[in-house]
């Protein structure tokens, strides 16, 4: 025998710091067809502190079929730019000048 629940969601407080927990909850919402509206609304409460626009563009990378938590790339300086040798190097010419 099969029984069918209904899907239950418990809020608990605390600071949703992590980029990819928010997602994930954005995530949920959106496969329970719930609104941006209703899922800010849903995860304000939850959670006190939660970007409306960070919803609203999460939930529309879902509508379109993107189902990536992680961030998309962009462009600029690559972060391993940034490596001690070239910060020798800058200081080094900082320092003949």
């Amino acid at each position: 025998m099969i029984f069918f629940l209904e899907p239950v969601i418990v809020f608990v407080e605390f600071s949703m710091a992590d980029l990819k927990e928010q997602r994930v909850c954005i995530e949920v919402c959106f496969l329970l067809e719930k609104t941006a509206a209703e899922t800010v609304t849903m995860l304000r409460e939850a959670f006190k502190a939660l970007s409306q626009a960070r919803v609203y563009e999460r939930s529309s990378r879902f509508k379109r079929g993107n189902m990536s938590l992680d961030d998309q790339p962009r462009s600029g300086r690559p972060s391993t730019s940034r490596t001690d040798e070239n910060i020798k190097k800058k200081n080094s010419r900082c320092d003949n000048v």
